[in-house]
């Protein structure tokens, strides 16, 4: 596997690396650009001398060969060539100049221009080679009297100069820059260090909370006042996103729970009717078949465990379908025509049970009227089973209430304590269990009737008072 740099070294690395190619170009453009100032001081230099110098010197040099001329003294460097060029472009060289180095020459057109053109500021210089040597060439009018004009002139003086010195010049300095650079860019590897470590310092805090996040500590927060913006901004997502990740897998586990529980529940349900319907059949092969008034007795209680079963089986495939794809076929009707349609049905359910009905007329709402009808029977099934029958009152409400539809049914048994409550809706709970088996109940009508209001875009909630009453309300949007 590949081994990969921190961050810190990546960052310092490529920062030296930036700085180094910048420092380097600002040296070669430094280089160049201090070359044409270092050769146009160098020909201010040589001009100036020139000019310094009084015409009549000039015409008094010997410049040629010869045992018996008059050879002035050198007033300008050792390394400099003089040569004089008269007005019908005659070249004349004078003695004295540096050994091994060639004097350049120009064409003679170039020097009779320039004694013909008028006379321009600054020097008036270029850069020549003669001999394989490179060198600096300055040409300087020189004026025959005291008169400017270019018809007084005597001629041009030719000041050559190798500019092997000037270039060593400009090589020391360009090195005495990148030893510069080097240096400061040491002390940069040195000072920048301690630098960017504490800049990353919030992100390796980051890093570190991560290491212990992934260890399983989902409950760690990265921190959100680092004094870093991109950092707390990042650190702020990375929360919600935990957040999130978090609820995620308790919601995951408190299924994975619900499953489980629903699991062991629904076998347990199972389990009794068959164990039931299994014990009756061994004791008709035993003989009992032959008796008729104990096959009587064990066919009909077969029957109602296979009654109960298919029950519980349809109310486990209506909870699967309604977990699944809640399909409700919701139209706009009547709410109390159908409990009215209903009434017949639950005074015969209700038994010698006091009925009270109290419908408001009118009651318009969105509903799925099959499912509808299960949610009013299950409910009315549920206040029958926990009121006794000669004494119980059962009441059913219908109202509108707060830009909705209110439905209750309302019951005079012996209540749900506070620890029951909350429990109430979730499958195969049951308060008496006892109570419940005896009366065909599994504990899943309350859950199928929450999932019926829940898909109809309603709530359902419940509140009961120990040993007086027991109220199970359905709100509805109208």
């Amino acid at each position: 596997m590949k081994r990969q740099s921190s961050l810190q070294v990546q960052i310092i690395s490529r920062t030296l690396l930036i700085l180094a190619v910048l420092l380097a170009l600002i040296g070669l453009l430094q280089y160049y650009l201090m070359r044409d100032v270092i050769y146009q001081n160098k020909a201010s230099s040589l001009q100036s001398e020139v000019r310094s110098i009084p015409p009549m010197v000039w015409s008094e040099l010997d410049f040629g060969p010869g045992d018996g001329a008059v050879h002035p003294p050198r007033f300008i460097g050792h390394d400099t060539t003089i040569a004089f060029i008269d007005q019908n472009g005659g070249f004349s060289v004078l003695p004295g100049g540096p050994e091994g180095v060639e004097t350049p020459q120009l064409d003679a057109s170039e020097y009779l221009s320039l004694l013909q053109q008028p006379k321009k500021p600054g020097p008036n210089y270029r850069i020549v080679s003669a001999g394989g040597v490179e060198q600096l060439l300055v040409l300087q009018p020189i004026p025959a009297g005291p008169a400017n004009g270019p018809a007084d002139d005597m001629g041009v003086i030719q000041i050559s100069t190798p500019t092997a010195p000037l270039k060593e010049l400009m090589l020391r300095q360009l090195l005495l820059f990148l030893l510069l650079s080097f240096i400061a860019m040491v002390a940069g590897l040195v000072g920048f260090r301690p630098v960017i470590k504490k800049t990353l310092s919030p992100l390796l805090n980051m890093v570190g909370t991560a290491e212990q996040i992934d260890a399983g500590n989902l409950d760690r927060r990265f921190p959100t006042d680092q004094g870093q913006a991109e950092i707390d901004r990042l650190a702020e997502s990375f929360n919600r996103m935990l957040g999130r990740l978090e609820a995620s897998f308790e919601a995951e586990r408190e299924t994975q729970e619900q499953m489980r529980r629903f699991i062991a529940d629904a076998s347990h349900e199972l389990r009794t009717p068959l164990t039931s319907i299994h014990g009756f059949l061994e004791v008709l092969l035993r003989g009992a078949a032959n008796q008729p008034e104990q096959l009587e007795k064990a066919l009909k209680s077969m029957h109602g465990e296979s009654e109960r079963l298919n029950k519980l089986v349809r109310d486990l495939i209506l909870l699967a379908k309604l977990d699944r794809t809640p399909r409700v076929e919701i139209a706009e009707g009547r709410f109390d025509l159908l409990l009215r349609e209903m009434e017949p049905q639950l005074h015969i359910l209700a038994g010698k049970r006091r009925l009270d009905l109290k419908i408001e007329p009118g009651v318009k709402v969105r509903f799925d009227r099959d499912q509808m009808k299960q949610v009013v029977l299950n409910l009315f099934n549920n206040a029958v089973q926990h009121t006794d029958p000669e004494k119980g009152r059962i009441e059913v409400v219908l109202a509108k209430k707060d830009n909705g539809v209110v439905f209750s049914v309302e019951d005079n048994g012996p209540g749900i304590s506070e620890d029951h409550l909350p429990h109430l809706f979730e499958r195969f709970y049951r308060v008496e269990s006892s109570r419940t088996r005896q009366y065909g109940g599994a504990g899943l009508g309350l859950s199928i009737t929450r999932s019926i209001v829940e898909a109809h875009g309603g709530v359902i909630s419940v509140d009961s008072q120990l040993g007086t009453r027991t109220v199970f309300e359905v709100r509805l949007p109208a």
